[in-house]
């Protein structure tokens, strides 16, 4: 087994191997360009991560890997089309340093690509993480529409909105890992629980991403701070406002997220002073460890070495405290 570091800088090696800029280069720069972005490379982290957890080589999970991580970044460019974001990473998002049409056609690419990975594994193999893939694919567009469609509502729930981050975000971490677990050639049962267990985090990982999107310092987080609260989004930390707050508050909160989407540094200040006084932050802080432990305690019926549970222990204490 590797650490955490060693498998994103082995991964990160390979991935500059295989994605290069070539002929029509507005195609594919862009590409280049995304991908070399950085970013925590968590997704395909995880898929090596499990497929050595199950006792095979990492070697024999990159390709796999790299259609998660190309397949992330291609929604990436398509969601920062969509929420009209000038920042990814810190860097220009692809429509911003090219043009929406680049984007929108550079994306595309990315998505034919990320299945032309899978086409290096054997029958069985090929088809089982295909299925899983596709599935995984199909929901996130389907968290992305439920993102778009709560923008415009003036009420959304708590199972609402945790039912959409489940597609938008936490399945494509779940299926990251079982994927590592259909190379490694698990048992059907490890592979469902290994899901579960990746389905949680990715729960918690998003709710800690909404958090820092509000909460997070400028200079590490990389994205536009208090993004989602420009953007109307209804956020876990919205929806538990509204529930805790004052009934001026609420409408303060009401009228702010009526208005257009604006850069507007009082809007943010004053939505985000509500979050805290209402209880809304730390509500959200505990949710984020709530489904952490949901996501350890299913580790307890995964049949393997306890060094490697604690493996994955560490990632998801690390994924808890991270401030990126």
């Amino acid at each position: 087994m590797h650490t955490i570091e060693e498998y994103r800088t082995l991964f990160i090696s390979y991935l500059k191997e295989k994605v290069r800029t070539k002929e029509p280069k507005n195609l594919y720069a862009p590409i280049t360009y995304i991908m070399e972005l950085g970013g925590k490379r968590l997704r395909p982290v995880l898929t090596l991560m499990t497929t050595e957890i199950f006792g095979t080589n990492y070697k024999k999970a990159l390709d796999a890997a790299a259609a998660v991580e190309i397949f992330h970044n291609f929604s990436l460019v398509h969601d920062d089309i969509m929420d009209a974001a000038p920042l990814r990473r810190g860097k220009k998002t692809v429509h911003k340093k090219w043009d929406v049409n680049t984007g929108i056609l550079s994306g595309d690419a990315m998505l034919i690509t990320a299945y032309q990975f899978f086409e290096t594994y054997e029958d069985a193999i090929f088809k089982d993480l295909a299925k899983i893939f596709s599935t995984t694919a199909l929901q996130v567009c389907e968290g992305q529409q439920y993102d778009i469609d709560f923008e415009s509502r003036d009420l959304v729930t708590i199972p609402e909105y945790l039912k959409m981050i489940e597609y938008k975000t936490a399945v494509l971490v779940a299926g990251a890992m079982k994927m590592g677990a259909i190379i490694a050639k698990a048992p059907k049962e490890s592979q469902n629980v290994i899901y579960e267990f990746g389905k949680n985090l990715g729960i918690a990982f998003q709710l800690q991403d909404d958090y820092l999107d509000a909460f997070g310092d400028p200079k590490t987080f990389g994205k536009q701070v208090g993004g989602d609260i420009i953007e109307n989004k209804k956020t876990f930390l919205f929806i538990k406002a509204m529930e805790m707050a004052t009934t001026e508050q609420c409408q303060e909160l009401g009228h702010l997220f009526s208005i257009q989407p604006n850069d507007s540094e009082p809007k943010v200040t004053t939505v985000k002073q509500i979050f805290k006084e209402s209880g809304a932050a730390e509500l959200a802080r505990k949710e984020i460890e709530n489904y952490t432990n949901k996501a350890f305690s299913i580790l307890d019926s995964i049949s393997i070495d306890l060094d490697k549970k604690q493996i994955l222990l560490d990632f998801g204490k690390g994924l808890m405290n991270r401030s990126v």
